[in-house]
């Protein structure tokens, strides 16, 4: 992550905004300690240490790129464009920003409706670095209209959820959710309860229950099985502490037993035998850490759960499974008692469960999405064993290949050609809601295989058979390519995936990850396993299909009847050639018209739409379509609210929200440790919410070319800060500063 690493020069010391303090408990504002912020990632704590040298003068911030794609994706979001549409009580959080190849950055987004969490609904925008939408993806989501009152208890909730299983490990403290079910929102406890069923298998249940009734709306095992037997990697190197088997450069990885403790001692560790359980843990940290770094190295990805690290490992399970759970990975034995399940193919998939369950949308609950879950598994493991390259272990495409669970020496799937195992659907037509999930692995993983090898890919490998209505042949692209094609449609993943999605998916991220010839390939692979074409996909020629897209600013405004207000709607050009885009708006209610000035404008350009409310015109909240009409169509969303005369509460009147937590003498910089661009004139609105009996303060700052400097200040004794400031066009970001006290903070900001 690029960020702008000036925090040495923060001026923020220079004036006590507390001039009626004493002195002599309150010396200065910000000490040298905290002069000198810590803009990383997580922009946690402000440094201690000695301040660093200053930068030299530059046009603009670092990490500019980052900014404005960020910004474009926010705006995006904001107004509501295509598939991001909520309504007046409804947000759009963002949760997560991946960097991609050639500037691009991957932003994910969750919705909550009045505060509450929203389980589906959930997007992912695509913006590049010179601040330009590229693709949106959302799961589809009805308007909500709810109480948010539940009439059955947390505790009440929580005792449904357990009787779920037969035992219980252990269970989440249920968490208040809007649970998007069959295109109806309602109102659920969410909770995460971990324990075996009756049929003494393993379980993680995430389970919802109704609020309102007390019945179970869904439940969805987050365990997926996979039967495998372990075998010995040779002497190989592992990374581990000096005395235990973690793994600190990558989170806290650890390995042990079924007690969740990392086996300790000094290394060689392991004895090589078969059934030896540290032996199984240098197997499994050994191909869980090939994946980590093949990840990073093939893909510029962080780690399996996207932050550098995975979930801890657990060893000598008494049972034929391996399974992940959200929490952690688990190991058994083969059917005969004779090896660990633990070879590389074997955890590789178990962390491939992990990618896909934090990865955008994380795991869905249809059996469609299972399956593709599935085959997520079996292509990290067919990848990490290619990056291993292992000699005991030769890269294939097959799946758990030293099993021998039946006793023929036959792998328990064949991803060139899955029907060769319990007759597995090769195709997309042929899965029915009904195929189970190992099977339905079957057409993404066949799709794979020919994206990476081809249909003849000679050289020993296995041909691959086209299905009816495909291509003659397809050639493949290599599995490295494949593989980075294939994460990079991960991250634009919703909870409604589906294999029409991931076609969708995939062939954006080819255009954009290499091009034009990666991209035919993707589509000739997804035509040769019957994934017919979507309604919208990428354009796979050489030339950029032209596109444009509409954001307004702001997406929202209030007005007294008999008065107007205005918005403004910026066009942007996205592919191809700028072009002539028409301006229309619909929903409006009796007594509202809306004008746009001027009616049509050249994609890049910009237009004045003007809401005149009449007279006598209903008090209430009503959302107006702007349609935006040229090559494409795209639309976004302005809320008006009419009648309303007292502000909202807190900072729920502000455009943008961003959270974080603060110790005593810590400072964070806002948003998201970066910054943003503010284009016109205008007024710079800033809200912080801090903690009871904390006391943060406030800073807005702009950059002069060279550093920040401080340009409004809420500098009171309280943990709530206002600031207002009117500013020409420029580089602006927010400091929040804990001068006394800890906790949780809210920070709303509007721009022009």
């Amino acid at each position: 992550m690029s960020t702008p690493i000036l925090g040495a020069t923060l001026s923020l010391p220079h004036h006590d905004p507390h001039p009626d303090r004493s002195k002599t408990l309150h010396p200065t504002r910000l000490t040298a300690t905290v002069a000198a912020l810590a803009l990383s990632a997580s922009l946690a704590t402000a440094l201690a240490g000695p301040a660093a040298a200053a930068p030299q003068a530059q046009p603009v911030p670092p990490g500019h790129g980052k900014s404005l794609a960020l910004a474009a994706a926010d705006e995006a979001a904001a107004s509501g464009l295509d598939e991001l549409r909520h309504g007046a009580d409804e947000d759009l959080v963002r949760t997560s920003v991946t960097p991609w190849a050639n500037g691009l950055y991957y932003a994910s987004y969750e919705r909550t409706y009045r505060g509450l969490p929203v389980v589906g609904g959930d997007a992912v925008v695509v913006s590049d670095s010179s601040g330009k939408v590229r693709e949106v993806t959302g799961a589809p989501a009805p308007a909500i209209k709810l109480s948010t009152k539940a009439k059955v208890t947390a505790e009440a909730a929580l005792a449904t959820a357990r009787k779920q299983l037969a035992s219980v490990e252990s269970a989440s403290a249920p968490e208040l959710t809007v649970l998007l079910k069959g295109g109806k929102a309602v109102l659920t406890w969410h909770t995460l309860v971990i324990g075996r069923t009756a049929e003494d298998a393993p379980s993680s249940l995430d389970t919802f229950v109704d609020a309102r009734t007390g019945s179970v709306a869904r439940a969805t095992d987050k365990i997926l099985h996979a039967d495998g037997r372990g075998y010995h990697n040779g002497n190989v190197t592992i990374d581990t502490a000096a005395t235990s088997m973690t793994d600190t450069t990558r989170g806290g990885f650890k390995c042990g037993g079924q007690n969740g403790s990392a086996y300790t001692g000094t290394p060689p560790w392991g004895n090589g035998t078969a059934n030896d359980l540290v032996t199984a843990c240098v197997d499994i940290m050994y191909a869980a850490q090939k994946e980590h770094s093949m990840l990073k190295e093939w893909f510029g990805y962080n780690g399996q759960n996207g932050q550098g690290g995975m979930v801890p490992a657990r060893a000598g399970l008494a049972e034929v499974n391996a399974y992940y759970d959200g929490t952690k990975t688990t190991y058994g034995r083969s059917q005969t008692g004779a090896n660990q399940l633990t070879g590389i193919d074997v955890v590789a998939h178990e962390y491939g469960h992990e990618i896909f369950d934090r990865t955008p949308g994380s795991s869905g609950s249809s059996n469609e999405n299972g399956g593709m879950n599935e085959s997520t598994g079996d292509i990290f493991g067919a990848l990490t064993e290619h990056y291993a390259n292992n000699p005991n272990d030769t890269p294939d495409y097959t799946v758990g290949e030293k099993v021998n669970f039946f006793g023929d020496g036959k792998p328990i799937r064949y991803m060139y050609n899955p029907s060769l195992a319990d007759n597995a659907p090769n195709c997309y037509p042929q899965l029915t809601s009904n195929t189970e999930v190992h099977a339905a692995a079957g057409p993404q993983n066949h799709w794979f295989y020919l994206l990476a090898e081809g249909s003849n890919p000679g050289g020993g490998k296995p041909s691959s058979p086209i299905c009816s209505g495909g291509p003659s042949s397809v050639t493949g692209i290599g599995i490295q390519k494949a593989g980075k094609i294939f994460m990079g449609a991960l991250l634009m993943k919703t909870s409604s995936w589906n294999h029409p999605a991931a076609r969708k998916a995939t062939l954006t991220s080819a255009k954009n990850t290499y091009g034009s010839a990666e991209c035919n390939a993707v589509k000739a692979a997804w035509n040769a396993v019957g994934v017919p074409a979507q309604s919208g996909e990428t354009d796979c020629g050489g030339t950029t299909a032209p596109d444009f897209t509409l954001a307004l600013n702001p997406s929202s405004g209030s007005v007294q009847p008999g008065a107007s207000v205005t918005s403004t709607v910026n066009t942007s050009t996205t592919g191809g050639s700028a072009q002539t885009v028409q301006l229309s708006a619909s929903g409006a209610p009796s007594g509202v018209t809306v004008s746009f000035s001027p009616s049509s404008v050249t994609s890049g350009s910009s237009s004045t739409m003007t809401v005149q409310v009449a007279a006598g015109t209903a008090n209430g909240t009503y959302p107006i379509t702007v349609t935006g009409t040229g090559s494409a169509t795209h639309t976004v969303t302005y809320q008006l609210s009419v009648g309303t005369t007292t502000p909202p509460t807190g900072c729920d009147s502000t455009e943008y929200t961003y959270q974080g937590t603060l110790a005593s003498g810590q400072a964070q910089v806002q948003p998201d440790g970066s910054y943003y661009y503010s284009a016109t004139s205008g007024t710079h609105v800033g809200c912080l919410r801090g903690p009871a009996g904390a006391d943060f303060d406030l800073y807005l700052q702009k950059w002069n070319g060279s550093t920040w400097a401080d340009v409004a200040v809420g500098g009171t004794a309280t943990a709530d800060e206002d600031t207002s400031y009117y500013g020409t066009a420029g580089y602006y970001r927010y400091v929040v500063h804990a001068y006394s006290g800890s906790g949780a903070y809210t920070l709303g900001l509007s721009a022009p």
